[in-house]
């Protein structure tokens, strides 16, 4: 029995904090992610065209401050501010090809040319990458195509600085994002572990208040919780209270029927002692007597079971016919007549429906003078469904009409039975939350017994 318990606790579906701390790991991870990228594209991105704007104001300054000399070649009527141009491979220079003319480079050169790329661009400056130089160094150049009045030829302007600078920008830039989201992302993931923990304290409570249940006695969870969780612990204490009014009921149960047989059962072991010459009468006596407690008792038991398993449907008009044919075989002289509403149904199971209408259609057949009338739920718009079982007997005096209900009663002691099937209504029917009263019929005269069952779909008190 322990290893099917630790089984049966082995299985679950995982740990909820785990699955809610993934949830939340992978919507930050994403979320940084996302984030990290696109501010990186807009940082890098500023940066450089923070760098390429430096290079386009130098070569906006190149081309107003070139004019012609007096033999026909590019200077500058005035030098350029940065000084970085003057000092040799200060990865900062300049230079002016013409067509037909020998390259005009700037100081910072020294020896070298640059190579710069083919084509004419008037429009504005042109930005692009390249790899200058026998000792490769990475530029970042800007070009332009002007033309310088007195002179038919069109000029290249190209102004480049070496990439270490900017890259070295880039590379502090992601370090800081890097180092940022790392720190943000690790409090995320922090924050995320303290919410998991401290919304999952509730949950906690409750297997606490059920460990006290198991182990103190208490039978109620009573500590105060929050909205999302109130109702689940609402339904606990209903079961609760549901399986120890199931545990009530059988002690009741067990109680009822021991104390039952022990009068039958001392009769008989007396008479069994004393010899006594009726001997065989007696034993026959209490035998049937025993019998009926049993019977009556099983089939409280049944209910009560059924009930346990959950909410049941059937419908009262197939249940009704169904034992309306089987009652027919048996009385033969007797008429029945149905009528009501044949959609009705109930929330009772269909053996314990019919247990229910065969004593009542029975006994109306039994005791009345031939005619029994059943109406099935004659007002659909009551909370109860109805079922009203006629006959054109004597009745029972308004006096005894409570009395009948006890186990053994019966007022016609001529006829065979047990004196158990009103008991057993009345029993079955308030296990399902329903009830059962007599008064007299107003069509036949006789008796008629009103069993009130819950319809189907609402929940049984």
């Amino acid at each position: 029995m322990q290893e099917e318990v630790a089984a049966i606790a082995l299985r679950h579906t995982g740990s909820l904090s785990r699955r809610m701390m993934m949830i939340a790991a992978g919507w930050i991870m994403a979320l940084l992610l996302l984030g990290g990228f696109a501010l990186d594209r807009a940082l890098t991105g500023l940066v450089s065209r923070q760098f390429d704007d430096q290079l386009a104001i130098t070569l906006n300054a190149m081309v107003l401050s070139s004019e012609l000399d007096p033999f026909g070649d590019v200077r500058f009527n005035r030098i350029l501010g940065d000084q970085r141009f003057l000092e040799p491979n200060s990865g900062w220079y300049w230079q002016i090809n013409g067509e037909e003319t020998v390259p005009y480079p700037s100081r910072s050169l020294w020896d070298e040319r640059l190579d710069i790329r083919e084509g004419e661009y008037r429009d504005g400056p042109v930005f692009y990458d390249a790899v200058q130089f026998e000792t490769p160094e990475t530029l970042r150049m800007a070009q332009r195509t002007v033309g310088i009045p007195g002179s038919d030829d069109e000029w290249q302007f190209v102004v480049a600085a070496s990439r270490v600078e900017l890259d070295q920008q880039i590379a502090d830039i992601r370090a800081i994002l890097a180092w940022s989201f790392a720190i943000l992302g690790i409090g995320l993931l922090l924050m995320a572990a303290a919410q998991t923990w401290y919304g999952l304290g509730p949950l906690r409570r409750v297997r606490r208040a059920i460990a006290r249940i198991r182990t103190t006695g208490t039978n109620r969870v009573t500590d105060p919780l929050p909205l999302e969780v109130q109702p689940m612990v609402d339904e606990l204490n209903m079961l609760l209270e549901h399986s120890e009014r199931q545990a009530e009921e059988a002690r009741t149960h067990a109680g009822n029927l021991a104390h039952a047989l022990k009068t039958p059962l001392t009769v008989v072991t007396n008479a069994a002692s004393a010899s006594s010459p009726d001997l065989d009468e007696t034993v026959l006596r209490e035998a049937a007597v025993m019998r009926r407690q049993v019977d009556h008792h099983l089939a409280r038991a049944r209910a009560v079971g059924r009930r346990a398993v959950g909410l049941s449907r059937t419908n009262v008009m197939e249940a009704a016919e169904a034992v309306e044919r089987a009652v027919s075989r048996l009385y033969l002289h007797v008429r029945f007549d149905m009528d009501g509403n044949r959609e009705a149904e109930v929330a009772i199971e269909r053996q314990d429906l019919d247990e229910l209408l065969g004593n009542l259609i029975e006994n109306a057949a039994k005791y009345g003078g031939g005619s029994v009338f059943v109406t099935i739920d004659p007002d659909p718009e009551a909370e109860l469904c109805a079922i009203l079982v006629e006959d054109d007997g004597m009745g029972i005096p308004e006096t005894q009409r409570t009395a009948i209900f006890g186990r053994g009663a019966r007022l016609d002691t001529g006829k065979p039975g047990t004196g158990l099937g009103l008991s057993i209504v009345r029993d079955v029917a308030e296990i399902y939350g329903g009830s059962v009263s007599l008064s007299e019929s107003e069509d036949l005269g006789g008796l008629m017994v009103t069993l009130e069952l819950p319809r189907a779909g609402a929940e049984a008190t």
